[in-house]
């Protein structure tokens, strides 16, 4: 008997609410945003960041305009109470930018968890507990007043805790964990019980998050709870209302749209979602969907490459092609009607009030991004495009984003020879096009060292007989030439696309890397191809630093 049986799930209860108002709702401002990918986001990595990729990505939310930021576990973590401790006493937290940390309900924690914020300008300390009747009944084994108890005792070491630091700014934040798995009135007579101890007043109020740990019923029955919930909690001018949703079934950032729209204050999430399970509320989609609609995100994603690369380094985590905004292919169209009617629609988009394109809901220009169409060229037996003539003739496995890139010069190239482009044609237009030898600077002779962690390049660049010496520090030696050709060109490097292969199975094979460059905010693509890969590599990123060279030089001329 198969063991996929849905008759052992049982429906979700939905609250009996006939007023609900917030359908009828529109999001005019964006939330207050809190990222959690320090904490929430870390913890739920196979491999935990670093103090350096910790720092990095710290670097990329503030840069964002994150104004609060939760950075980590302190009491329940040596690194993070070390790098709590490493942004207070280095001076590196902006004069807007509010630190956050979670602790459990728990003296012990309660008190670590202060000494690590020590000396904070403004903090914010998250303190929970679960209430859900799944963890009281089979985990806890209490009933309500035990919960309740808990709760309370959490609020008073915290308050006792703050007040023998009173060089602190403190905002006090308590979450009812399992918030969606609690019955709701249960859920408002703990919170009710933890502010009569904080005593919230209008202007210095407190954070109340209602966490979908676990997302458990479709997106207008969360909106149902927080509208109900803030109908009837006490003290609602002296709270902000803030959600923490998840996306176990699909609909993490639905959810937070309509809790806002029901009434929430505040919303806690990551970049590109990154989570327990299926992941955290996607902040980057929400805040784009908000964009795209005309109303102002309040954070600055323009340089959605950037964003997407220091995430990637950080997580170890993969972007989706096709995520939401961010994604490679989403500003990209192969279907022929659809390129018809892009172009159609961009020709008359100039002098337009607002952006009005087919396909496109927002101008990629506005996050570094440009529209791209993809043609399929077949080769003479009808089996592949360019990719299969690249790889099955000659070795090439290029990329999807290359791909993509390369068809635009094919296309090109057909139009302009009216005549079928066979596989040599592909193949000589593919090294024209990436691997062509000369360039505005080509590399010479170069050396790396390490010292504490950190890569040091120093490089030769020769043009016409001319030489420049070329110095830069990165995580490895890719990032520490992106580093150096920054400092050289001037301009915002960012490494968006990296791959590599062999080019056959012999010990002395040669290798290719495929490079994807964002230079201030345009695309550029690069191949290099050498028996050492690291060679191939500064190569790759060479050529396609000198396509946006000879860009410029065009455009000057």
């Amino acid at each position: 008997m198969s063991s996929f049986d849905h008759s052992k799930y049982k429906p979700f209860q939905a609250i009996a609410k006939p007023d609900r108002r917030w359908p009828d709702q529109r999001i005019e401002a964006a939330p207050l945003w809190c990222s959690v990918d320090l904490r929430d986001g870390n913890q739920a990595l196979i491999e935990p960041m670093t103090a350096r990729q910790k720092s990095r990505l710290w670097d990329q939310l503030v840069k964002v305009g994150f104004k609060e930021i939760e950075v980590g576990f302190p009491s329940a973590s040596s690194h993070d109470f070390n790098f709590v401790r490493e942004l207070i006493e280095n001076d590196r937290i902006p004069e807007d930018v509010t630190i956050q940390v979670l602790v459990q309900a728990r003296q012990e924690l309660i008190e670590k968890t202060f000494e690590a914020l020590k000396g904070a300008r403004r903090a914010v300390v998250h303190v929970y507990n679960s209430t859900s009747t799944v963890q009281r009944e089979q985990v806890f084994g209490l009933d309500r007043q035990g919960i309740i108890d808990i709760a309370v005792n959490g609020a008073e070491l915290v308050q006792a805790c703050a007040d023998k630091y009173p060089e602190t700014e403190w905002v006090f934040e308590y979450s009812p964990e399992s918030f969606t798995g609690t019955e709701i009135d249960f859920a408002l007579e703990v919170v009710n019980a933890v502010t009569a101890v904080w005593q919230p007043t209008p202007e210095k109020p407190v954070i109340i998050n209602l966490p979908a740990t676990v997302e458990m019923s479709t997106p207008n029955v969360y909106a149902d709870q927080i509208e109900w919930f803030c109908d009837n909690v006490a003290r609602r001018d002296s709270l902000l209302i803030s959600l923490h949703t998840h996306n176990d079934r699909g609909c993490g950032v639905a959810a937070a749209e309509l809790g806002v729209m029901a009434g929430a204050d505040r919303v806690e999430g990551t970049l590109m979602g990154n989570g327990e399970r299926t992941g955290n509320m996607d902040v980057v989609t929400m805040a784009m969907n908000l964009y795209s609609q005309g109303v102002d995100p309040k954070l600055n994603l323009a340089n959605m490459d950037e964003i997407i690369q220091t995430v990637k380094e950080c997580t170890q985590l993969p972007v989706h092609p096709r995520h939401p905004w961010a994604g490679e292919l989403v500003f990209t169209a192969f279907s022929g009607s659809h390129q018809d009617a892009i172009k159609k629609c961009l020709a008359q988009q100039e002098g337009r009030d607002h952006w009005d394109v087919a396909y496109l809901p927002i101008d990629p220009a506005d996050i570094g991004r440009s529209y791209q169409e993809v043609i399929r060229i077949n080769s003479q037996s009808g089996k592949g495009g360019i990719a299969y003539v690249l790889q099955r003739d000659y070795g090439y496995e290029i990329p999807r984003w290359l791909s993509v890139d390369f068809s635009g010069s094919v296309q090109a190239h057909a139009e302009e020879s009216e005549a079928e482009v066979g596989p040599e044609a592909i193949f000589d237009l593919f090294q024209k096009t990436y691997l062509n030898g000369e360039g505005r600077w080509q590399l010479g002779n170069y050396t790396v060292s390490r010292e504490d962690h950190v890569d040091k390049l120093q490089a030769e660049l020769s043009r016409e007989g001319v030489q420049q010496q070329i110095t830069g520090t990165g995580n490895g030696v890719v990032a520490s030439f992106v580093n150096a050709m920054e400092a050289f060109t001037g301009k915002q490097i960012v490494l968006v696309e990296y791959s590599e292969h062999a080019l056959s199975q012999s010990a002395d094979a040669e290798a290719v890397c495929y490079i994807q460059l964002n230079i201030e905010g345009d695309r550029y693509c690069g191949v290099g191809r050498s028996h050492d890969i690291v060679q191939a590599s500064l190569d790759g990123i060479l050529r396609a630093i000198n396509k946006s060279a000879d860009r410029d030089a065009e455009a000057a001329a």
